[in-house]
Protein backbone atom coordinates (compact mmCIF):
# COMPACT_ATOMS: atom_id res chain seq x y z
CA UNK A 1 0.00 0.00 0.00
CA UNK A 2 1.44 3.80 -1.32
CA UNK A 3 1.93 6.12 1.08
CA UNK A 4 -0.46 9.24 0.32
CA UNK A 5 1.57 12.27 -0.96
CA UNK A 6 1.29 15.21 1.60
CA UNK A 7 0.39 18.50 -0.44
CA UNK A 8 3.35 20.38 -1.05
CA UNK A 9 3.21 24.26 0.11
CA UNK A 10 1.71 25.97 -2.67
CA UNK A 11 -0.40 23.28 -3.20
CA UNK A 12 -1.33 24.42 0.60
CA UNK A 13 -1.79 28.34 0.13
CA UNK A 14 -4.09 27.19 -3.22
CA UNK A 15 -6.48 25.37 -0.80
CA UNK A 16 -6.41 28.16 1.72
CA UNK A 17 -6.22 31.21 0.37
CA UNK A 18 -9.90 31.81 -0.18
CA UNK A 19 -11.16 31.24 2.89
CA UNK A 20 -8.49 31.87 5.13
CA UNK A 21 -6.04 34.68 5.79
CA UNK A 22 -2.55 32.86 5.70
CA UNK A 23 0.36 34.36 6.90
CA UNK A 24 3.66 32.63 5.41
CA UNK A 25 6.99 33.26 6.84
CA UNK A 26 10.42 32.66 5.33
CA UNK A 27 14.13 32.82 6.87
CA UNK A 28 15.95 35.01 4.67
CA UNK A 29 19.68 35.00 6.04
CA UNK A 30 21.68 32.93 8.16
CA UNK A 31 22.26 29.60 9.00
CA UNK A 32 18.51 28.69 8.47
CA UNK A 33 17.85 30.69 5.17
CA UNK A 34 15.01 29.47 3.18
CA UNK A 35 12.91 27.51 5.87
CA UNK A 36 9.62 28.33 5.60
CA UNK A 37 6.57 27.55 7.84
CA UNK A 38 2.65 28.91 6.74
CA UNK A 39 -0.12 29.61 9.11
CA UNK A 40 -3.88 29.49 8.12
CA UNK A 41 -6.17 31.04 10.23
CA UNK A 42 -4.43 30.89 13.71
CA UNK A 43 -2.56 27.14 12.85
CA UNK A 44 0.64 25.92 11.29
CA UNK A 45 -0.55 23.88 8.51
CA UNK A 46 3.08 23.17 6.40
CA UNK A 47 6.70 23.36 7.29
CA UNK A 48 9.54 22.83 5.38
CA UNK A 49 11.56 21.29 8.85
CA UNK A 50 11.04 19.76 12.16
CA UNK A 51 13.20 21.80 13.74
CA UNK A 52 15.18 25.13 13.16
CA UNK A 53 14.52 28.84 14.28
CA UNK A 54 10.98 29.02 13.02
CA UNK A 55 10.21 25.86 14.66
CA UNK A 56 11.60 27.66 18.01
CA UNK A 57 9.23 30.67 17.54
CA UNK A 58 5.63 29.29 16.31
CA UNK A 59 4.00 31.00 19.43
CA UNK A 60 5.98 34.37 18.26
CA UNK A 61 5.28 34.25 14.76
CA UNK A 62 1.45 33.87 15.43
CA UNK A 63 1.54 37.12 16.98
CA UNK A 64 2.76 38.96 13.71
CA UNK A 65 -0.25 41.28 13.09
CA UNK A 66 0.75 42.54 8.93
CA UNK A 67 3.57 41.37 6.78
CA UNK A 68 7.21 42.99 6.94
CA UNK A 69 10.33 41.99 8.16
CA UNK A 70 10.98 40.91 11.85
CA UNK A 71 14.23 39.96 13.45
CA UNK A 72 15.30 36.99 15.19
CA UNK A 73 19.07 37.33 16.52
CA UNK A 74 21.00 37.32 13.69
CA UNK A 75 18.80 36.56 11.17
CA UNK A 76 15.64 38.71 9.50
CA UNK A 77 12.43 36.94 8.91
CA UNK A 78 9.84 37.93 6.19
CA UNK A 79 6.16 37.35 7.13
CA UNK A 80 3.87 37.35 4.62
CA UNK A 81 0.17 38.15 5.41
CA UNK A 82 -2.22 37.21 2.22
CA UNK A 83 -5.67 35.35 1.23
CA UNK A 84 -8.80 35.18 3.50
CA UNK A 85 -11.88 37.00 2.59
CA UNK A 86 -12.43 40.96 3.62
CA UNK A 87 -15.48 40.76 6.35
CA UNK A 88 -17.85 43.56 6.37
CA UNK A 89 -19.74 42.99 10.05
CA UNK A 90 -22.83 45.59 10.00
CA UNK A 91 -23.97 45.63 13.76
CA UNK A 92 -27.51 46.94 12.89
CA UNK A 93 -30.21 46.26 10.05
CA UNK A 94 -31.62 50.39 9.61
CA UNK A 95 -31.75 52.26 7.09
CA UNK A 96 -28.07 53.15 6.82
CA UNK A 97 -27.27 49.27 6.85
CA UNK A 98 -29.32 48.26 3.49
CA UNK A 99 -26.72 50.71 1.05
CA UNK A 100 -24.12 49.14 3.11
CA UNK A 101 -24.81 45.86 2.44
CA UNK A 102 -25.41 46.86 -1.24
CA UNK A 103 -22.27 48.79 -1.98
CA UNK A 104 -20.24 46.20 0.12
CA UNK A 105 -21.23 42.95 -1.45
CA UNK A 106 -20.45 45.00 -5.08
CA UNK A 107 -16.68 45.84 -3.97
CA UNK A 108 -16.38 42.03 -3.03
CA UNK A 109 -16.64 41.65 0.56
CA UNK A 110 -18.07 38.84 2.63
CA UNK A 111 -21.05 40.49 4.46
CA UNK A 112 -22.67 40.02 7.81
CA UNK A 113 -25.83 41.83 9.93
CA UNK A 114 -26.56 41.79 13.14
CA UNK A 115 -29.68 42.68 13.80
CA UNK A 116 -31.99 41.95 16.70
CA UNK A 117 -35.18 42.81 15.20
CA UNK A 118 -36.81 40.70 12.83
CA UNK A 119 -38.25 42.17 10.29
CA UNK A 120 -35.09 44.20 9.80
CA UNK A 121 -32.73 41.08 9.73
CA UNK A 122 -35.66 40.01 6.51
CA UNK A 123 -34.74 43.14 4.88
CA UNK A 124 -30.89 42.96 5.37
CA UNK A 125 -31.09 39.34 3.80
CA UNK A 126 -33.39 40.83 0.77
CA UNK A 127 -30.56 43.41 0.64
CA UNK A 128 -28.19 40.12 -0.04
CA UNK A 129 -26.14 40.21 3.00
CA UNK A 130 -24.59 36.75 3.12
CA UNK A 131 -24.71 35.98 6.63
CA UNK A 132 -27.95 37.87 8.98
CA UNK A 133 -27.72 36.67 12.71
CA UNK A 134 -30.65 37.47 14.25
CA UNK A 135 -30.27 37.26 18.16
CA UNK A 136 -28.79 39.59 20.50
CA UNK A 137 -25.67 41.72 19.24
CA UNK A 138 -23.83 40.46 22.55
CA UNK A 139 -24.52 36.78 21.07
CA UNK A 140 -24.50 37.74 17.35
CA UNK A 141 -20.49 39.25 17.72
CA UNK A 142 -19.87 36.09 20.07
CA UNK A 143 -19.72 33.97 16.41
CA UNK A 144 -17.12 36.68 14.86
CA UNK A 145 -13.69 35.71 15.01
CA UNK A 146 -12.18 38.79 14.09
CA UNK A 147 -9.18 38.67 11.62
CA UNK A 148 -6.92 41.83 10.23
CA UNK A 149 -9.24 41.64 7.33
CA UNK A 150 -12.47 42.22 9.23
CA UNK A 151 -14.43 45.70 8.86
CA UNK A 152 -16.82 46.70 11.76
CA UNK A 153 -19.48 49.51 11.22
CA UNK A 154 -21.44 49.82 14.28
CA UNK A 155 -24.89 51.25 13.26
CA UNK A 156 -27.50 50.17 15.69
CA UNK A 157 -30.30 52.36 16.92
CA UNK A 158 -29.19 53.57 20.49
CA UNK A 159 -27.06 54.41 22.86
CA UNK A 160 -26.98 50.98 24.89
CA UNK A 161 -26.94 48.78 21.93
CA UNK A 162 -23.66 51.24 20.33
CA UNK A 163 -21.97 50.69 23.44
CA UNK A 164 -22.12 46.69 23.98
CA UNK A 165 -21.33 46.57 20.31
CA UNK A 166 -18.04 48.93 20.43
CA UNK A 167 -16.49 47.32 23.43
CA UNK A 168 -16.89 43.81 21.68
CA UNK A 169 -15.79 44.70 18.67
CA UNK A 170 -12.52 46.67 19.68
CA UNK A 171 -11.74 43.56 21.39
CA UNK A 172 -11.50 41.65 18.44
CA UNK A 173 -8.45 41.30 15.50
CA UNK A 174 -9.78 43.55 12.90
CA UNK A 175 -8.65 46.17 10.60
CA UNK A 176 -11.45 49.01 11.10
CA UNK A 177 -14.16 49.94 13.23
CA UNK A 178 -16.48 52.68 12.54
CA UNK A 179 -19.05 53.73 14.60
CA UNK A 180 -22.23 56.17 13.49
CA UNK A 181 -23.19 58.66 15.99
CA UNK A 182 -23.31 62.32 16.90
CA UNK A 183 -20.01 63.66 18.77
CA UNK A 184 -22.15 63.69 21.92
CA UNK A 185 -23.41 60.82 22.11
CA UNK A 186 -19.79 58.60 20.69
CA UNK A 187 -18.30 60.86 23.49
CA UNK A 188 -20.92 59.06 26.14
CA UNK A 189 -19.85 55.47 24.34
CA UNK A 190 -16.19 56.14 24.57
CA UNK A 191 -15.75 57.70 28.12
CA UNK A 192 -18.14 54.98 29.03
CA UNK A 193 -15.23 52.27 27.63
CA UNK A 194 -13.00 54.16 29.26
CA UNK A 195 -14.55 53.78 32.82
CA UNK A 196 -15.00 49.98 31.96
CA UNK A 197 -10.84 49.88 30.77
CA UNK A 198 -10.74 49.88 27.41
CA UNK A 199 -7.84 51.69 26.86
CA UNK A 200 -8.57 54.80 25.77
CA UNK A 201 -5.66 54.45 22.44
CA UNK A 202 -7.63 51.84 21.42
CA UNK A 203 -10.85 53.83 21.69
CA UNK A 204 -8.80 56.72 19.72
CA UNK A 205 -8.84 54.50 17.00
CA UNK A 206 -12.64 54.09 16.43
CA UNK A 207 -13.69 55.78 12.91
CA UNK A 208 -15.83 58.45 14.67
CA UNK A 209 -17.81 59.80 12.94
CA UNK A 210 -17.94 57.68 10.80
CA UNK A 211 -17.17 57.81 6.99
CA UNK A 212 -15.30 60.31 5.24
CA UNK A 213 -16.41 63.76 5.48
CA UNK A 214 -18.08 64.88 2.12
CA UNK A 215 -20.98 66.06 3.89
CA UNK A 216 -23.30 63.51 3.34
CA UNK A 217 -27.11 63.46 4.39
CA UNK A 218 -29.13 60.59 3.24
CA UNK A 219 -28.87 56.92 4.07
CA UNK A 220 -27.48 56.46 0.77
CA UNK A 221 -25.05 59.35 1.05
CA UNK A 222 -23.90 58.06 4.14
CA UNK A 223 -23.19 54.74 3.09
CA UNK A 224 -21.05 55.73 0.40
CA UNK A 225 -18.76 57.52 2.84
CA UNK A 226 -19.04 54.87 5.02
CA UNK A 227 -17.62 52.49 2.13
CA UNK A 228 -15.11 54.90 0.46
CA UNK A 229 -13.63 55.29 4.35
CA UNK A 230 -13.29 51.32 4.76
CA UNK A 231 -11.62 51.53 1.29
CA UNK A 232 -9.02 53.93 2.16
CA UNK A 233 -7.87 52.08 5.08
CA UNK A 234 -8.20 48.33 3.25
CA UNK A 235 -6.08 49.70 0.14
CA UNK A 236 -3.28 51.56 3.21
CA UNK A 237 -3.40 48.01 5.23
CA UNK A 238 -0.26 46.07 5.93
CA UNK A 239 -1.22 43.47 3.95
CA UNK A 240 0.90 41.74 1.21
CA UNK A 241 0.41 41.38 -2.84
CA UNK A 242 0.00 37.66 -2.23
CA UNK A 243 -0.31 35.43 -4.51
CA UNK A 244 -1.67 36.21 -7.73
CA UNK A 245 -3.56 33.86 -10.12
CA UNK A 246 -0.35 33.56 -12.93
CA UNK A 247 2.12 33.14 -9.94
CA UNK A 248 0.78 30.50 -8.17
CA UNK A 249 -0.53 28.63 -10.77
CA UNK A 250 3.04 28.27 -12.69
CA UNK A 251 4.10 27.52 -9.36
CA UNK A 252 1.46 24.78 -8.99
CA UNK A 253 3.04 23.66 -12.77
CA UNK A 254 6.23 23.27 -12.01
CA UNK A 255 7.43 22.20 -15.27
CA UNK A 256 10.65 23.64 -15.59
CA UNK A 257 12.91 25.49 -12.98
CA UNK A 258 12.79 28.44 -12.42
CA UNK A 259 13.89 31.32 -9.51
CA UNK A 260 11.04 32.65 -7.71
CA UNK A 261 11.86 36.62 -6.85
CA UNK A 262 10.05 38.55 -3.94
CA UNK A 263 10.03 41.93 -2.56
CA UNK A 264 10.57 41.77 1.19
CA UNK A 265 11.39 45.51 1.99
CA UNK A 266 11.14 48.71 0.33
CA UNK A 267 12.26 52.48 1.11
CA UNK A 268 11.71 55.19 -0.91
CA UNK A 269 9.24 55.39 -3.62
CA UNK A 270 10.10 52.05 -5.11
CA UNK A 271 7.20 51.08 -7.27
CA UNK A 272 6.24 48.25 -5.99
CA UNK A 273 5.20 46.94 -2.39
CA UNK A 274 6.54 44.46 -0.47
CA UNK A 275 5.44 41.02 -1.27
CA UNK A 276 5.28 41.78 -5.06
CA UNK A 277 6.31 38.71 -7.10
CA UNK A 278 8.18 37.70 -10.48
CA UNK A 279 9.13 33.58 -11.83
CA UNK A 280 12.19 34.00 -13.69
CA UNK A 281 13.08 30.94 -16.07
CA UNK A 282 16.39 30.30 -17.63
CA UNK A 283 15.66 31.89 -20.85
CA UNK A 284 15.10 34.86 -19.14
CA UNK A 285 11.37 34.80 -19.28
CA UNK A 286 9.17 35.61 -16.36
CA UNK A 287 5.43 35.53 -14.73
CA UNK A 288 4.58 38.50 -13.00
CA UNK A 289 6.92 41.87 -12.61
CA UNK A 290 8.47 43.60 -9.53
CA UNK A 291 8.48 47.13 -11.07
CA UNK A 292 10.48 47.10 -14.59
CA UNK A 293 12.87 48.88 -15.54
CA UNK A 294 16.77 48.35 -14.52
CA UNK A 295 15.77 46.92 -11.28
CA UNK A 296 14.31 44.19 -12.66
CA UNK A 297 16.58 43.41 -15.32
CA UNK A 298 19.34 43.03 -12.42
CA UNK A 299 16.61 40.82 -10.71
CA UNK A 300 16.40 38.67 -14.13
CA UNK A 301 19.85 38.35 -14.64
CA UNK A 302 20.87 37.30 -10.89
CA UNK A 303 18.14 34.48 -10.89
CA UNK A 304 19.34 33.20 -14.38
CA UNK A 305 22.75 32.87 -13.04
CA UNK A 306 20.96 30.83 -10.68
CA UNK A 307 19.16 28.70 -12.94
CA UNK A 308 22.55 28.18 -14.49
CA UNK A 309 24.54 27.06 -11.23
CA UNK A 310 26.59 30.14 -11.21
CA UNK A 311 25.32 31.10 -8.17
CA UNK A 312 23.57 29.81 -4.95
CA UNK A 313 19.80 28.83 -4.75
CA UNK A 314 18.75 31.06 -2.29
CA UNK A 315 19.80 34.92 -1.82
CA UNK A 316 18.97 38.11 -0.73
CA UNK A 317 19.96 41.38 -2.67
CA UNK A 318 19.54 44.66 -1.78
CA UNK A 319 18.86 47.23 -4.88
CA UNK A 320 19.94 50.90 -4.19
CA UNK A 321 18.27 53.43 -7.16
CA UNK A 322 18.37 56.20 -5.29
CA UNK A 323 21.26 59.29 -6.00
CA UNK A 324 23.58 58.67 -9.20
CA UNK A 325 22.16 55.79 -10.01
CA UNK A 326 18.77 56.68 -10.69
CA UNK A 327 19.83 59.72 -12.03
CA UNK A 328 21.99 57.36 -14.72
CA UNK A 329 19.28 55.64 -15.50
CA UNK A 330 16.57 58.42 -15.97
CA UNK A 331 14.55 57.65 -13.29
CA UNK A 332 12.35 60.39 -11.87
CA UNK A 333 12.06 59.20 -8.77
CA UNK A 334 14.20 56.10 -6.89
CA UNK A 335 14.17 53.74 -4.11
CA UNK A 336 15.69 50.90 -2.11
CA UNK A 337 14.39 47.26 -2.27
CA UNK A 338 15.15 43.81 -1.25
CA UNK A 339 14.34 41.49 -3.22
CA UNK A 340 14.68 37.29 -1.85
CA UNK A 341 15.41 34.97 -4.85
CA UNK A 342 15.14 31.29 -4.20
CA UNK A 343 15.08 28.67 -7.04
CA UNK A 344 12.42 25.62 -6.84
CA UNK A 345 12.75 22.51 -9.04
CA UNK A 346 11.00 21.83 -12.40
Amino acid sequence: MTEEKKPGLYEMIERAIQEKECMLCTVLEGGSQGEKMLFCGNEKVWSSATSGLLSSMEDELLKVAGSGIMKAGDSRIFCERFGGKNQLVICGGGHVSIPVIEIGKKIGFHVTVLEDRPLFAERARAAGADEVLCDSFERGLDNIEGSTGTYFVIVTRGHRYDTLCLEQAVKKTNAYVGMMGSHRRVAMVKEQLAEKGIGREILKQVHTPIGLSIGAQTPDEIAVSIMAEIIQVKNSARRSAGYAGEILEALLENRETSVLAVIVSRKGSAPREAGTKMLIYRDGRTVGTIGGGCMESEVIQKGRLMLSGSAPERQLVRLDMTGQTAEDEGMVCGGVVEVYLERSNG
